[in-house]
């Protein structure tokens, strides 16, 4: 089993492996994935050094979850710490955050996952208005004391929720879409992360797929991918999907990007190597639908640091091509 970087995530007090698993995947909703792939995905993971699970109760209504419990179960030498996610499976109104839900939520999560304690639950991108209630606070803090979750933590869609998520004192950690196609939470998410204590985890870091530079104007996703039925926020937020980018604009602006990969590096790789070293990020979570994914996103936190004229190119890049499409939405 390869050893990787590990850091600590946030205010759990816990170490994370610097490349985590992302597993929206496994669920089923970027097309089917059968159930011994899944568990050879998660193998290969943990056996390349991968630490830290990222999910959620509505991933596959359930499924990913169900598969993190039964690969704890078959592999109990498998040392993961699991982050959930919870409220996207209701109607998404600030009155539903409630105690009486989370209890809810928390209890089927705890029996998808076969554990008494979550490790970390995450408020799913919520309505805006949720980051900003005393009482949402003081619900989380009641699942802690119950011995429900270790800890709790927040899901965003812009850096103003996670701004306001990050002066809550009980907030373990943000979620927050991080790419080379998404540098504004570089402007003062992660700074205030640091000073705060707080944890910050980079989600969609290959813009569903752009940044790995595989696809072109012409490629086809199947009916049940995001990436055919969410391109224009159509299902649930647009940044999730391509990053909120223009496919088209995506497509040329990944062709740029991937030149930029230095010798033996992938575009993906560069991508997440791009992101474990920006100052603030505790963990990075790609997705991976193979064991080969798997591998390849682990060993990027195995390249060497990009320098400084890479870095500068990745910023002139986004500043030609993506700021002025999306850098006001969030």
């Amino acid at each position: 089993m390869i050893r990787m970087e590990q850091r600590t995530l946030g205010r759990t007090g816990r170490d994370v492996s610097v490349v985590g698993q992302g597993t929206w995947q496994l669920g089923g909703d970027w097309g089917e994935v059968r159930e011994a792939d899944a568990f050879a995905v998660l193998d290969a993971a943990v056996e390349s050094g991968v630490t830290f699970f990222d999910t959620a109760d509505v991933y596959g209504d359930g499924r990913s979850e169900r598969l993190i419990g039964r690969y704890r179960k078959d592999r109990p030498d498998a040392d993961v710490f699991v982050a959930t996610k919870m409220g996207r499976r209701a109607e998404q109104l600030p009155e539903n955050y409630v105690l009486d839900n989370f209890r809810t939520w928390n209890d089927r999560s705890r029996a998808n996952l076969g554990v008494d304690t979550l490790d970390l639950v995450q408020l799913h991108c919520p309505p805006t208005a949720v980051y900003g209630s005393d009482a949402v606070y003081d619900a989380l803090d009641t699942l802690v004391d119950e011995g429900r979750v270790a800890a709790y933590a927040v899901s965003v869609e812009t850096c103003a929720e996670a701004l306001t998520a990050i002066a809550r004192p009980g907030v373990a950690s943000v979620q927050i879409i991080l790419n080379p196609f998404r540098l504004k939470p570089l402007e003062e998410v992660l700074p205030a992360a640091v000073e705060a204590g707080v944890g910050i985890i980079a989600r969609v870091p290959l813009a569903s797929g752009l940044l790995s530079g595989r696809y072109t104007a012409d490629t086809v996703f199947a009916p049940e991918d995001h990436r055919a039925y969410n391109r224009h926020g159509e299902a649930f937020d647009q940044g999730e999907t391509f990053s909120g980018i223009d496919y088209a604009t995506g497509v040329s602006a990944a062709a740029e990007f991937a030149a930029l990969a230095p010798e033996g590096a992938t575009p993906a790789g560069t991508a997440l190597r791009w992101i474990i070293q920006q100052p603030g990020v505790t963990s990075v979570i790609p997705g991976a639908r193979s064991v080969e994914q798997a591998r390849a996103n682990a060993a990027a936190a195995a390249l060497p640091a990009l320098p400084q004229s890479t870095l500068d190119a990745v910023r002139d890049l986004y500043d030609r091509r993506i700021r002025p499409e999306v850098h006001s939405r969030w």
